[in-house]
């Protein structure tokens, strides 16, 4: 019996090649899919976390989630781009993760802080940046700058670096925004949340001292929408982005 030969002519060197090509693919569609559970992974593991140095100085822990909105919504309003914002909208509930190094005796103590303990709470910055530093995913450089940065004031008085101006890195000037209004309206160990009108009054006293008077302007653009993303946060609701900055 004698075996036919194997078709080589132009045909079957083109199945071939296409038999090639989809392997090829779905190889690369499950890389990239490996890629982004571990991405994601990576993400909730570290959002987990700031979650976590949230619980230690706040009963609720969703001031680190209405953060996200606020900055985002204030990225938007800045005609940030919307991936940016977005990526903003993680990336700022991580600005406190270096509390977790900052011993619970400083960070809840119910009254003022020496200058020693002052000291040891200034330093969640840098700690919050060397969690978040070494990460080659875009999400997680943000973070870090974000941690490292949001302390910046516009007039150089802030830590730990000292920066001033547009020194500070946008993401840091919105997220220190953000960070004042949300920590003034919310319960504190030391103070009861002051209302929405005086938090504003506030916020707007301190724009071009500590504050970029250009995010402080885009707060208040933003306005509606985030107080409406604050109060869906707080009713429990965790509404998309998109959705929040269409619905005012």
């Amino acid at each position: 019996m004698t075996i036919p030969p194997l078709p080589v002519g132009p045909a079957s060197i083109d199945r071939q090649i296409e038999r090639f090509a989809t392997d090829i693919r779905r190889l690369m569609t499950e890389r990239d899919q490996a890629l982004e559970a571990s991405r994601r992974t990576r993400r909730d593991a570290l959002l987990r976390l700031a979650a976590a140095a949230e619980l230690k100085d706040d009963d609720t822990g969703v001031h680190i989630v209405r953060m996200g909105y606020t900055s985002a919504l204030i990225a938007l309003a800045l005609d940030c781009p919307f991936d940016w914002s977005e990526r903003l909208f993680y990336a700022s509930r991580m600005h406190d993760i270096g509390k977790l190094g900052i011993p619970d005796n400083i960070l809840k103590k119910p009254g003022q802080l020496t200058p020693e303990e002052r000291e040891v709470m200034n330093r969640h910055p840098e700690l919050g940046w060397a969690l978040l530093a070494d990460a080659d995913n875009p999400l997680f450089q943000l973070a870090a700058e974000v941690a490292l940065t949001h302390h910046e004031r516009w007039d150089g008085s802030g830590y730990p670096g000292g920066m001033a101006g547009q020194a500070i890195p946008l993401s840091g000037r919105i997220v220190a925004v953000a960070d004042f209004f949300d920590a003034l309206t919310m319960d504190r160990v030391y103070r009861p949340a002051f209302s929405d009108e005086r938090a504003l009054a506030m916020l707007s006293d301190a724009a071009e001292s500590h504050f970029d008077l250009r995010v402080v302007t885009a707060f208040f653009i933003a306005k509606e929408r985030i107080i409406a993303a604050r109060d869906r946060v707080n009713d429990g609701e965790s509404p998309s982005l998109a959705d929040v900055w269409k619905s005012v």
